[in-house]
């Protein structure tokens, strides 16, 4: 195929992001746009100068009609699974926004879908596409910090996330927003799958704001092979804070370590008469007028390799397995206890 014709389901900020990046890469083509709510739908066609032909309420239709080779999936996590698996019934490849789906049964139905129909999938983990993990990795898989042994790594957001920009954060947790990334991350660096998870969590203060959902988790990870890992993720950081994000990684090896610290930088600060903060760099920005950062390359890396026919950097396997460490990791800051991860 010369060109990749992608259709999207979700016409809300990050359904916009998947446009601009089709519309700019030279082997794709936003061809159709499907949401919910029509008017979001027909604004973003216009965006981008799609005829009312190509426009979409209901994503089965637009899988029926819409001249597309694959979909974007951009919806909240809790509606990923229908439009997943009718994607697989329809013959299209698909990629998800994270995370994979939010249970067990839902990701068994996406994989057998998938298997099933004979198309390709993959979940837009894109913080393998950072530098800030790429060179740790590389160096790992050098041999220069020795075998991972241990790691901390707090993945945070303000308040604001969750209560201005996610509507559905209620329905969701900070777990499948960035705790997704985190332990991906984890598992990509450590080269390992998770054996146990110990978590505990905290609510209170979102539920005063509004929206009711956990603050934040504390969990520790032991891998198969020995390895510990310590994370945390929460989204009552102060809105005052420069960055959306509160990151910081370290790992630890039987040789050296790497230390990430890079929504504390200063590289770039910009003060107005209102406000102060450290413009995004790194993850996703636009440079004369095109997509830029690393959160960007992972959607364009699903379009080289439906192309090329090469694997997706991140597997099914790999989504599933998180997916499944996510539901541990729930189950054990209900329980209070320690809790197996459990695969297949």
């Amino acid at each position: 195929m010369s060109k990749i014709k992608m259709g999207i389901v979700g016409a809300g900020t990050w359904g916009e992001t998947h446009a601009f990046i089709y519309n700019d890469h030279p082997n794709a083509e936003f061809a159709a746009i499907c949401d919910l709510n029509g008017e979001r739908a027909r604004a973003l066609a216009a965006k981008f100068n799609l005829p009312a032909s190509a426009v979409f309420t209901d994503h089965q239709e637009m899988l029926r009609a819409a001249d597309i080779d694959a979909v974007a999936i951009v919806t909240p996590d809790f509606a990923h699974t229908r439009v997943a698996v009718d994607c697989a019934n329809a013959g299209k490849h698909f990629i998800i926004e994270k995370p994979l789906t939010t249970t067990k049964e839902e990701a068994d139905e996406i994989v057998a879908a998938v298997e099933r129909n004979g198309v390709r999938m993959m979940v837009d983990l894109h913080s393998r596409w950072s530098p800030l993990f790429a060179l740790p990795k590389q160096s790992i898989a050098d041999g220069e910090i020795g075998e991972p042994y241990s790691a901390y790594y707090r993945l945070n957001d303000i308040k604001w996330v969750a209560t201005d920009l996610l509507p559905w954060a209620a329905k969701s947790s900070i777990l499948w927003f960035l705790g997704y990334h985190s332990v991906d991350v984890l598992r990509w660096l450590f080269d390992d799958e998770v054996a146990r998870v110990y978590s505990v969590s905290r609510a209170g203060v979102l539920k005063d704001l509004g929206v009711d959902t956990t603050d934040i988790y504390q969990t520790i990870l032991e891998f198969r092979k020995g390895g510990i890992a310590t994370m945390e993720n929460g989204w009552i950081t102060p809105n005052a804070n420069p960055n959306v994000n509160d990151m910081k990684l370290n790992i630890t090896g039987t040789k050296g370590m790497f230390n990430v610290d890079p929504t504390h930088s200063q590289m770039l600060e910009r003060f107005t008469e209102t406000k102060a903060d450290r413009p995004d760099l790194l993850v996703r920005h636009f440079i004369h007028g095109k997509p830029k950062g690393f959160a960007y390359e992972s959607i364009r890396h699903f379009v080289d390799q439906l192309i090329s026919g090469e694997p997706f950097l991140v597997t099914m396997e790999d989504a599933y397995n998180t997916t499944m460490v996510i539901l541990a990791i729930m189950e054990s800051a209900r329980t209070r206890m320690p809790v197996e991860v459990r695969y297949g």
